[in-house]
């Protein structure tokens, strides 16, 4: 067995890619357009798993989508969560659970998906601003 993607619907493909590749750092492998299906399916991976990937599926036609708990969240491993938030941060994105342990942060996409960064290898020791900043909304 081999894990292909998780596939996540998307509302805004312009906020998404923003989010996924700038912001976080994915890289699109391909996109493909089904008129016919009135739809798009854009595939992002990280740099060092590029068989492990997201199905961005927009629909052409508008939809709201519910926050759906029952999905959980994409946990990405990063080199420095520290980093990786103040990137996020830099693009205008909501740290929901800062990574105040140096080990573990939440983040939500434009459409609502709970992203945890995990750092790699050993929590990194507390440190400022993280340590004091409080926790927003919920992931």
């Amino acid at each position: 067995m081999k894990y292909l993607h998780t596939m996540v619907r998307v509302k805004d493909v312009d906020q998404s890619i923003a989010f996924y590749c700038d912001a976080l750092g994915l890289k699109e492998n391909r996109r493909n357009d089904y008129p016919d299906g009135r739809f798009t399916l854009i595939f992002l991976a990280a740099p060092e798993t590029p068989d492990a990937e997201i199905e961005l599926t927009y629909n052409w036609d508008p939809e709201d989508y519910d926050e759906g708990r029952n999905f959980g969240h994409l946990a990405f491993a990063v080199d420095d969560v520290y980093a990786s938030c103040q990137r996020l941060m830099d693009h205008g994105v909501t740290i929901n659970r800062p990574p105040r342990d140096g080990r573990m942060a939440f983040v939500r996409s434009p459409d609502n998906i709970s992203v945890e960064l995990l750092q790699k290898g050993d929590a990194k020791e507390p440190a400022e601003p993280w340590v004091s900043m409080e926790n927003t909304g919920h992931w």
